[in-house]
């Protein structure tokens, strides 16, 4: 993946494991909940797309065990060194832009990732070509475009603050190649693509302490590129990181769409 500007939120700024964390708090029920109705079982091989973090890779590595296999692929694997054992084996891998690391996997799945990848329809194919017939597909991903605000809420200075933050970076995906609608598209392009039992539902977390986490780690990390740009001053980070900092504000996320689909 190739940017004029280089990947928004790169692998190796140290706020990154925190909003992989934070990412793992806030989805990983939902994502373990679709995996589990599909599967995985021992000796089944999966594939997980742009795996940025460990937990869904572990967690997949528990459920095919030592017969199965788990291909962990990212185009940054700098966080994925604690998931390298088998049944897991890790990859460098532009999903937009290579073949995909094999055929005949029961299970691919990508969170939160295509969003990013400028060639999206590439990624697609190859997600989809990776698969055996009867093969499963689960992308899950964010639609920022659907709910633009860090504050659905906002009854105060603090809460416009934050949204115009929130403004800004969208502005900054959207100048990256990031697809701010593509998460409600899913259905119809897993159907268009010849999948089957095509399904999907979405989860919108507001005011966990997991949103607050995020928001801290994705400000702090973009913070270079919001002043960059004249989308905001340090003095309008810090007094929006001092705000989150309190507590007391009801954070959102973009909602995370799930959709999903089996080969025929």
């Amino acid at each position: 993946m190739t940017q004029a500007d280089g990947y928004l939120l790169d692998n190796r700024q140290t706020e990154a494991g925190r909003r992989f964390d934070a990412f793992a708090d806030l989805f990983d029920p939902t994502t373990f909940r679709h995996l589990d109705v599909f599967g995985p079982e021992p000796g089944w091989r999966c594939w997980e797309v742009g795996a940025g973090g460990t937990s869904v890779v572990s967690w997949l590595a528990g459920k095919v065990g030592p017969t199965g296999r788990v291909v962990a692929t990212d185009i940054d694997t700098s966080l994925l060194a604690a998931a390298v054992h088998p049944p897991v084996e890790v990859r460098t891998h532009d999903v937009g832009a290579e073949e995909p690391p094999g055929e005949d996997f029961d299970l691919v799945h990508a969170r939160l990732v295509l969003v990013h990848v400028p060639d999206r329809e590439r990624a697609l194919r190859s997600m989809i070509k990776a698969l055996r017939p009867g093969g499963r597909l689960l992308i899950e991903d964010a639609d920022p475009a659907l709910q633009p605000l860090t504050c659905p809420y906002e009854y105060g200075p603090e809460q416009q603050l934050a949204n115009r933050l929130r403004q800004g970076f969208r502005k900054l995906l959207a100048e990256r190649g990031a697809d701010l609608s593509y998460g409600r598209k899913l259905p119809r392009l897993l159907r268009e693509a010849g999948l089957h039992d095509v399904a999907a539902d979405a989860y919108f977390p507001v005011a966990s302490p997991a949103c607050t986490a995020l928001e801290t780690a994705t400000v702090q990390q973009i913070r270079g590129r919001l002043v960059a740009a004249g989308l905001a001053t340090d003095e309008d980070v810090d007094q929006h990181l001092a705000n989150v900092a309190t507590g007391s504000m009801d954070l959102a996320t973009a909602p995370m769409i799930s959709a999903w689909g089996r080969k025929a």
